[in-house]
């Protein structure tokens, strides 16, 4: 049977919206944050806030974190940061207490209704297919940090051939991003020169998505043709 390609596969309520309530995939490593998060976004403006989250499996090594959190205080910009309960002994010292206002670090939260906030400017992301999809779909510009398998292909796609975002260069030494790199990126995607174009394709690739799932787009289109050769056998 020919393939059929279907997606992206984000649910509908971030998309055309056709299914009534459709707004997660109904499942979820850990219990999502999601009021705390959105109150704390309600009163950052438009735009202005970092969103970082290396997904449900990924384990950053301390330096890792270190180097993150010290890029964070040097731009100075508002920023949300996902960060399991287990890795939170190795942020540095004071550094919650310090960005107090400024930051907010929570456990885990609905990334879909974070990625969807106005309040989001950029997503530092590990670049896993899901996390890649849906601030795609959402039009939300992207710093690529992969870690291993397809999130190579993917920080390629986001920083090469989309162009929607950058991709941090690794320390040789070190084999990590530095904190003066991710900041460079950071500034790059939310205020630098490039940042214009980065969000100007990311709109566009948003209302690619949201045309190819809505009716008689593409994806809408190769659900039916499979339905109907089902109907035929």
């Amino acid at each position: 049977w020919p393939a059929k390609l279907i997606g992206p596969m984000v649910p509908s309520s971030y998309l055309d919206g056709r299914i009534e309530n459709d707004k997660g995939y109904g499942a979820s490593l850990w219990k999502p944050l999601s009021e705390e998060c959105v109150n704390w976004l309600k009163t950052k403006p438009k735009k202005s806030v970092i969103y970082i989250s290396f997904g449900s499996m990924v384990s950053l090594a301390q330096k890792q974190i270190e180097e993150i959190a010290y890029a964070l205080i040097g731009s100075n910009m508002d920023f949300l940061w996902v960060v399991r309960d287990i890795e939170k002994c190795k942020l540095p010292k004071g550094f919650i207490e310090s960005t107090i206002g400024k930051g907010l670090i929570v456990s885990w939260c609905n990334q879909l209704e974070t990625l969807a906030n106005q309040a989001i400017g950029c997503f530092v992301t590990h670049c896993g297919w899901n996390s890649t999809l849906e601030g795609l779909s959402l039009g939300v510009p992207m710093v690529a940090m992969p870690q291993f398998s397809d999130q190579m292909t993917d920080a390629k796609f986001i920083d090469e051939i989309w162009e929607i975002g950058v991709r941090p260069k690794l320390d040789e030494m070190l084999g990590i991003v530095k904190r003066e790199e991710l900041l460079f990126c950071l500034k790059e995607v939310m205020e630098g020169e490039k940042s214009y174009e980065i969000r100007k394709n990311a709109t566009k690739w948003r209302d690619l998505a949201k045309k190819t799932a809505s009716e008689g787009g593409s994806s809408d289109k190769a659900i039916n043709e499979f339905v109907e050769s089902l109907n035929l056998v």
